[in-house]
């Protein structure tokens, strides 16, 4: 059996995977998120280290005779978050997250300091990367900064409550900024950036590599064998990858979860920042990755839902299919914006509007709205991938949005591509960390990485293509329109 454990930002999850690449059981743990100030996004590592405990028991009392034969762990995490640890590993102030935006300045210092980064990096300076958090913490917290020890990423710091060992992998590194993603190790000169050397940087290794063993105690507490090997793993959306089996170049997915992000694997380093296309390293070696990213996706949806009072996503989105073509038409459109947004945009200002109301738009009209406006947002970020010269051919859709069939119609139709959903593709990141975890324990990665069987496709409809083609020009128009107005960082 391999253990995956995905760190996410709202929820922690454990999946128990069989060597005959079976899905045995599943567990997790909710997580909160704080934002003591507008645009800041934080947690408490330890909460995540509960959560873990939660999930384990959970996992244990779900499947004891499966869970005993565990023999390796992989590792998956939300990307990108700064772990400050003091030099007796203690945990300095709270982890800032992917998508928090405070940092906009010191991001544009960064880039005017070293004109050359986004070639380095892959990518321009962005508030969501770990180093700019780093800057502002410099700035605005300096007698905190000259405490530092190590900056670890969030799955990382769970490495460390596991194994004792501060250690990353090459494809969550390549997003903090400081990585050189051509050769897959860190930078001299982006860290100097930053006030930061090596020293304050974890060991590296690849994702399929072993990254240290649990610790006794650990092992013990968890009902495991001290000899389980832990995985290097990945940054959630490279493990996610691993977990649908993309792991050749050409293959990819869209992500629809907390945020929404389309993947396509590369055979070799290819950076194209100017539409704020993402170049990163792939979670297994000699591989890399483009990615464009949108910052709210299904966390849309799960807004949307709060502020209408439905029941359960599931509930509102079942009201919202029985819209019929005309009102979906009328329907206001939705610019997704609420932490602001990545691809193509690069703007920390921008939030959601609505735009078209009318007395008649109800429940039902909004959530279409907002399910529509995330797939415009998917479809800017397509575009600015085929800019940079990468032309998918069928996706698969994973995350949470994966369980809607309604919504993945809605991106066929949108993207114009054909879309497949897949046996397991909710499970995500957890999938790709504990097969991570078997190519550690020496799977084979042919084997490992079969893509999971198909559940359903979905192809773009012509007839819809058309009439939501006038929908996201209009919806691109809107932002042109409205983005002076957003107040400033």
């Amino acid at each position: 059996m391999y253990l995956g454990i995905d760190l996410g930002t709202s929820e922690l999850k454990l999946l128990l995977l069989s060597d005959s690449g079976a899905i045995v059981a599943q567990a997790g743990a909710r997580l909160s998120v704080q934002r003591p100030q507008p645009g800041w996004s934080e947690q408490d590592p330890q909460a995540w280290w509960a959560a873990a405990g939660q999930a384990v028991a959970q996992l244990r009392s779900l499947a004891p005779q499966a869970w005993a034969r565990v023999r390796a762990i992989g590792l998956s995490g939300q990307m990108h978050g700064a772990v400050l640890l003091d030099p007796q590993g203690e945990v300095l102030r709270p982890a800032i997250l992917w998508n928090d935006g405070r940092s906009v300045h010191e991001c544009a210092a960064l880039m005017e300091a070293l004109p050359a980064l986004p070639q380095i990096a892959g990518n321009l300076a962005m508030p969501g990367f770990t180093a700019p958090k780093l800057a502002w913490v410099r700035t605005h917290e300096p007698a905190l900064f000259a405490r530092i020890d190590k900056v670890l990423l969030p799955k990382d710091y769970l490495r460390l409550r596991m194994c004792g060992l501060m250690v990353s992998d090459m494809s969550d590194a390549a997003g903090t900024l400081w990585l050189d993603v051509a050769q897959r190790r860190w930078s001299d000169e982006l860290l100097a950036l930053t006030g930061l050397t090596r020293a304050h940087m974890p060991g590296l290794v690849e994702g399929s590599e072993v990254s240290g063993r649990l610790a006794p105690e650990v092992a013990a507490a968890w009902g495991l064998s001290p000899e389980v090997i832990v995985a290097g793993g990945g940054g959630d959306n490279a493990a996610s990858a691993v977990g649908i089996g993309a792991v050749r170049p050409g293959e990819g997915f869209i992500s629809l979860g907390t945020s929404g992000v389309i993947f396509i694997v590369n055979d070799r380093f290819r950076p194209n920042p100017t539409s704020a296309v993402h170049a990163f390293c792939h979670a297994v070696p000699n591989r890399w990755h483009q990615m464009s990213v949108m910052l709210s996706a299904a966390a849309c949806l799960s807004w949307v839902t709060r502020l209408v009072g439905a029941e359960s996503e599931a509930a509102l989105v079942a009201r919202a299919e029985t819209l019929d073509p005309a009102a979906q038409q009328a329907a206001p459109l939705f610019l997704p914006y609420l932490s602001g947004e990545r691809t193509p945009h690069n703007d920390t200002r921008a939030r959601g509007v609505f735009f078209g109301l009318d007395h008649d738009t109800d429940a039902r009209a909004l959530c279409y709205a907002v399910m529509e406006g995330v797939a415009f947002g998917m479809r800017d970020g397509l575009d600015a991938l085929r800019e940079a010269g990468t032309e998918p051919g069928t996706l698969a859709l994973v995350g949470g949005g994966a369980r809607s069939s309604f919504w993945a119609q809605l991106h066929a139709d949108v993207l114009g591509l054909e879309i497949v959903t897949l046996e397991g593709g909710e499970a995500g990141g957890a999938l790709g960390a504990a097969r991570l975890a078997w190519l550690a324990d020496g799977g084979d990665e042919a084997q490992v990485c079969q893509q999971p069987a198909v559940r359903q496709r979905f192809t773009p409809d012509p007839q819809r293509v058309d009439a939501l083609a006038k929908r996201h020009a209009r919806f691109k128009a809107l932002y042109a329109a409205t983005r002076g107005l957003f107040p400033a960082a």
